[in-house]
């Protein structure tokens, strides 16, 4: 998990845009365009102008067709990307609909993407996926002003068309702005990925502190069941080396592999290769190693790694994949194994999983960083990485859209990874808020901004739809190297006394409304995205 959940640093707005251009123009000719015909909506499975670019500032945006108050409804300049955008808007009370059907679908799930831009206060605005086989599904375009926020909802397609819907109902003045829309999925998005995966390191400790688990309809059972009930066939546990509070070292990782085998799921271990949390903003030597040499350090990454796996295999737990160092984006065992001296780095990256191997030749090392949407740092990490022969099955990222950017950057750089190295590729970590309010003391790092961030509103639904679209995105990644998905700590609810520091036993937890189980302890409908 990266450094800023711990410091609970805010998310960045990205750089203000103009403000919508005056529309007195248009108005002038709003007579003659209330006489034009909508224009049919083209059949085709990806959307056609999805930035309205195709015939400028007009009434009716190529490939799109309007109803209601179709004079409200227009294309202008000042895109997001391009030249142009579509806007709602009018003088008047209004209430129209832009809309373009998608023929010749496939049977599966997809998810409609968009980035909109509001001045707020509609009675009703929001993107949708509807006819397509079942109930519509909308997200609301949210308050954002000059800024460009995206957002997204997912549909199960069980017919053949499905129609994509902008729709504003509004009083007078009130606008909307919306660019670059997209329809992703089917194709194969019903087929379900090798990895639908967990992290579950809280576990133990919230059960240890008096924490419960239900169904969703209220029958108290063992969190691993439940979430293997739900489809989770893969869990990851995080391994620290001399914790203050004695939380996820060896004899608890022990502890709960036994339990994760006996549900028939596989196993991830994550080396953190410190006492506590390790990730981007800090990668500190276990206290023990802090003042070892590089080729002392060398032999106790080996050692470490070799015992823990060792122990997993000798009591018929052998671990599956293992994950050397956890979101070491500026290296690990920092400054000994910085990314300012790479050589260093790849001796200690390799001495790991060659432990790995030694071990379980079957066992499949990751490689692991955050900020998944960031190609260019993935491609300069890797590439120093296998130009000095660092042994790896998997690239790993970490993806949170309220920290990371939109999906299209995700997509776009495990693309680019399993093509450019030939590795299969997996989202080690996402999460999402499935309500704003708080259960303990300790501030939620999920607030109210990364809502407007990504787009998915704070409720069970928008937790299941975010979730569903960072898989669908793992499994639209070509040739079959989308290997899977690991949501973050579904089980961390707030228990007393399982905070999140383990030098306070007082600390709380900022994670609870991110968890897969709601502060009643129950199941929430985000699981079942694990079964999809």
């Amino acid at each position: 998990m990266v450094s800023m959940c711990f410091q609970r640093l805010t998310y960045q707005e990205g750089q203000m845009l103009s403000r919508r251009a005056p529309l007195s123009a248009v108005l002038t000719v709003l007579a003659s365009v209330l006489l034009w015909p909508p224009s049919p909506a083209i059949g085709a499975t990806t959307v056609t102008n999805p930035g309205f670019e195709s015939n400028g500032a007009t009434q009716t945006p190529a490939s799109w067709s309007e109803t209601g108050t179709v004079a409200a409804s227009k294309t202008e300049a000042g895109g997001r990307s391009g030249s142009f955008r579509l806007t709602h808007w009018a003088a008047s009370a209004y209430s129209v609909e832009t809309q373009q059907t998608l023929t010749g679908l496939t049977a599966g799930s997809y998810t409609l993407s968009a980035w909109v831009r509001s001045g707020g206060g509609q009675a009703a605005a929001y993107v949708a996926l509807r006819n397509c086989g079942g109930a519509q599904a909308q997200a609301n375009i949210p308050l954002s002003s000059n800024t460009w926020v995206q957002v997204s909802v997912t549909a199960n397609v069980t017919s053949s068309s499905c129609t994509v819907s902008i729709f504003s109902n509004a009083s007078a003045n009130q606008w909307i702005n919306v660019d670059d829309v997209s329809v992703t999925g089917g194709g194969g998005g019903g087929q379900r990925l090798q990895i639908m995966g967990g992290d579950v390191s809280s576990v133990k400790k919230n059960e240890d502190f008096g924490g419960t688990y239900f169904t969703s309809t209220g029958t108290r059972g063992d969190p691993l069941a439940i979430l293997k009930t739900a489809g989770m066939n893969y869990a990851r546990l995080k391994v620290w080396v001399n914790p203050a509070d004695g939380y996820n070292n060896k004899a608890r990782v022990l502890t709960m592999a036994t339990r994760i085998k006996a549900q028939g799921m596989k196993l991830l271990i994550d080396f953190h290769y410190s006492d506590s949390w390790a990730d981007p903003g800090k990668q500190v030597k276990p206290a023990a190693w802090a003042n070892l040499s590089l080729a002392q350090l060398n032999t106790a990454v080996y050692n470490h790694t070799f015992d823990v796996l060792n122990s997993l295999k000798n009591q018929g737990t052998t671990a599956d994949m293992v994950q050397i160092g956890n979101e070491i984006n500026p290296g690990m065992l920092l400054p000994t194994g910085s990314t300012s001296n790479w050589a260093n780095l790849a001796q200690l990256l390799t001495s790991g999983s060659n432990a790995a191997k030694a071990v379980s030749a079957s066992t499949l090392v990751m490689l692991h960083l955050a900020e998944g949407g960031d190609n260019a740092t993935f491609r300069w990490w890797f590439d120093n990485a296998t130009s000095r022969g660092v042994p790896f099955d998997v690239i790993g990222a970490s993806y949170y859209c309220y920290w990371h950017g939109p999906l299209s950057g995700l997509q776009a750089n495990l693309n680019d990874m399993a093509a450019r190295y030939g590795k299969p590729v997996v989202v080690a970590e996402t999460a999402y808020g499935f309500t704003l309010t708080q259960k303990d003391s300790e501030p939620n790092i999920f607030n109210s901004s990364h809502v407007s961030t990504c787009g998915y509103p704070a409720t069970p639904q928008g937790q299941a739809d975010a979730f569903r679209a960072v898989v669908n995105a793992v499994k639209a990644v070509p040739n079959g190297r989308g290997m899977g998905v690991f949501y973050w700590e579904p089980g961390w609810t707030a228990v007393t006394g399982s905070g999140w520091d383990p030098t306070n036993p007082s600390s709380g937890n900022g994670w609870e409304n991110q968890a897969l189980f709601d502060y009643n302890s129950r199941a929430l409908q985000g699981m079942s995205v694990f079964g999809q």
